[in-house]
């Protein structure tokens, strides 16, 4: 069985002591069977140089396995990363040995040779969970590293101006039957992501404000660590929208690094900024809020009104004549059916929409706004009213417009993006799992 060590034990120990000026060494003299002897003699420093490359060639070897979007055989890693083929064979085997990765059956190829062997990650063995907390619902969802969902739990609710202490220990509880389902399948959990609509402070993590919500100042893995149910896999937190954004990436995965705009409609408007596959968070992890891009002056022009008072969920429903904290599903409801008044107040909210997005647009230079949440499900009607006005106030439209595409990221992205969050560690480092997986 391989070493779980992760070469900084190894580091740490790896004193060499230089004999003193002018001393001659066992080394010194390779002739005598004690200087041979001594030559033999491994270096730790370099021992423990040998341990970190070897961690790092594996992170590699299980990247490109993860991430293909078909499975790729030994040669095609090796194409790749420019790592040897021996080199390959040997993390491969390695990584199938911990169960982490599986062959498929061979597939013959054109040119003379061995068929190709292709690799993907073993399905539920190792999982991420990712939950989420957000105005009107509370769930979790289990993604295994070949990315599939093992196990799911949504219970829908009106949460604001709730408790925390109330909400929190809800999660844990609805918690518990999905990690009890995941151990009883023999699925290692390899941690869990907790998405929330606000600010998430990245550098000393409490949840700073969710305003829809009326948390201020929560130490949400805190308390969640002080629930028995997740007392040993205390929550990562981070913003819904920058969660749903990293599902986004993740979808359209491919040769090139994907970067883009990400918006998120929901009882309020989210927004996640990829740079080349990456979230770009800012200095505190509190960019991308774009729903509070002050898009009117108001009727007299001194009470600024926020995109999300035009294009939230609650105001498109009002817009549509619809009963206060009515689920978007009705607007959607409405406008397949027809009715004119819901279509206004959707087409109403794209132009909003398309203002603050051509405002980011211009100080960020995207080439790319995905619409995802409720401006996901209502796409066909919004498109075009948010492109025209990329195309009117984007000062560079002219040689290059924003595209709009609807998200590909699927239902609840947040959970998603979560357990994938989670599962990025596992790529980072596969050498723990190998004896928790055998």
């Amino acid at each position: 069985m391989p070493s779980t060590d992760d070469g900084s034990s190894a580091a740490a120990q790896a004193v060499v002591v230089a004999a003193p000026r002018g001393t001659t060494t066992l080394a010194d003299n390779p002739r005598t069977r004690e200087g041979r002897a001594a030559e033999r003699v491994p270096d730790r420093g370099r021992a423990a140089r040998q341990a970190q490359m070897r961690a790092h060639n594996l992170s590699v070897t299980l990247a490109q396995v993860v991430d293909a979007q078909s499975p790729p055989s030994r040669a095609q890693i090796a194409a790749s990363t420019g790592l040897a083929r021996g080199t390959v064979t040997g993390l491969v085997d390695l990584l199938i040995e911990s169960g982490i990765v599986r062959e498929l059956d061979p597939v013959v190829v054109a040119r003379a040779g061995r068929p190709a062997v292709p690799l993907e990650p073993t399905p539920g063995r190792v999982a991420g969970v990712g939950m989420e907390v957000n105005v009107d619902y509370l769930g979790l969802r289990a993604v295994d590293l070949a990315g599939g969902v093992l196990v799911e739990t949504v219970e829908r609710a009106d949460l604001r101006g709730s408790d925390p202490d109330a909400v929190l220990d809800r999660l844990a509880n609805l918690a518990a039957p999905v990690l009890a389902s995941l151990a009883a399948d023999g699925v290692r959990v390899a941690g869990t992501a907790l998405a929330v609509p606000g600010l998430v402070d990245r550098i000393t993590g409490p949840l700073r404000y969710a305003p829809n919500l009326g948390w201020r100042d929560v130490d949400v893995v805190g308390r969640l660590a002080a629930h028995p149910v997740l007392a040993d896999l205390p929550p990562r937190v981070a913003n819904e929208a920058n969660l749903a954004a990293r599902a986004e990436a993740h979808a359209r995965r491919g040769r090139v690094a994907p970067s883009f705009l990400y918006v998120s409609g929901e009882v309020g408007v989210g927004g996640a900024l990829v740079l080349d596959g990456e979230i770009f968070l800012g200095r505190h992890g509190w960019s991308g809020e774009i729903g509070h891009v002050v898009v009117d002056g108001g009727p007299d022009g001194t009470r600024p009104v926020s995109l999300e008072q035009r294009a939230g969920q609650d105001a498109i429903a009002q817009a549509a004549g619809l009963a206060p904290g009515a689920p978007f599903a009705d607007v959607v409801a409405a406008l397949a059916a027809g009715d004119p008044r819901a279509r206004d107040a959707v087409r109403g909210a794209a132009r909003w929409l398309g203002l603050a997005v051509a405002t980011v647009a211009n100080v960020v230079d995207v080439s790319e706004v995905v619409l995802g949440g409720t401006f996901g499900l209502v796409f066909d009607e919004v498109q075009d009213v948010v492109r025209e006005a990329l195309a009117d106030r984007v000062i560079f439209a002219d040689w290059s417009a924003p595209s709009v595409r609807r998200s590909a990221a699927g239902d609840y992205p947040a959970m998603t993006g979560g357990a994938l969050a989670v599962l990025r560690t596992v790529v980072s480092d596969p050498t723990p799992w190998f004896a928790a997986t055998s």
